[in-house]
């Protein structure tokens, strides 16, 4: 499933991409008004995830959360049938939703980022981001419902 989270859900968008789903966010493309935001859900055939009940009401198939705290707009998002788990294989970023690719043992990564010969690490495609399954994965897989 492919979503958009308008521009009050830019956390969400983040542990949905490291949930696996490819997840647009509004404000990185730049767009904001009800109107654009609906559009790009048509255009690129996403299902619009929104804090707004007018604008999820005037857009099919769209989500309508009520929950400001990230663990209860998972627990909506659980409840409405969306498939919550981290995978085994982390396959998006969580920056910029791009794709990632595992970091080869012997390459070099930045000071901030392990070893990749003693713990897998993968980068971003596009933005070059480095990931790896540290406290962060921890935490969001505690909160997951």
């Amino acid at each position: 499933m492919r979503f958009l989270c308008d521009a009050m859900l830019g956390k969400l968008a983040r542990y949905l991409r490291m949930c696996g789903h490819d997840t647009a966010y509004a404000l990185d493309r730049g767009v904001e008004a009800d109107d654009a935001v609906r559009e790009v859900a048509l255009q690129e055939d996403r299902r619009l995830l929104t804090r707004d009940a007018d604008l999820a009401a005037r857009t099919d198939g769209a989500i309508c959360l009520s929950a400001r705290d990230i663990e209860d707009q998972l627990r909506e998002l659980d409840a409405a049938g969306v498939s919550l788990s981290l995978p085994a294989t982390p396959t998006r970023c969580g920056r910029c939703n791009g794709r990632l690719e595992p970091v080869a043992d012997e390459a070099e990564t930045p000071a901030d980022a392990p070893d990749p010969a003693e713990t897998s690490v993968w980068r971003c495609e596009r933005c070059g981001q480095h990931f790896w399954k540290g406290s962060h994965w921890d935490d969001v897989q505690e909160r997951l419902p």
